[in-house]
């Protein structure tokens, strides 16, 4: 089967036609993939910044924490709890 000039064209013109939308359809799939994957990021980076933020407020609080367990006030909290009483100290007590 022989092709005359004209058909030769057509041929040509139909091929670059499908090469130019199949490269449309390839960069769109990239495209969606790449925001898709945009988007996964973003919600795993909203993620970490909760647990960063988090994470923060837990080191105050045990800074905090820190501090408080070196005072007087905690200290003599944690000796009443076990019975502690200073020597001078009267303890009155309910008769069941």
């Amino acid at each position: 089967m022989r092709f005359s000039g004209v058909q030769k064209k057509k041929i040509l013109y139909i091929v670059i036609a499908a090469i130019v939308v199949l490269a449309c359809v390839l960069c769109t799939v990239q495209i969606v993939r790449t925001n898709r994957k945009n988007a996964e990021l973003e919600k795993r980076r909203e993620r970490l910044e909760q647990l960063i933020a988090e994470e923060e407020q837990r080191r105050t609080d045990l800074e905090d924490r820190e501090v408080y367990v070196q005072t007087r006030k905690y200290i003599e909290e944690k000796a009443k709890s076990i019975g502690y009483v200073y020597p001078d100290e009267i303890i009155f007590r309910e008769d069941d």
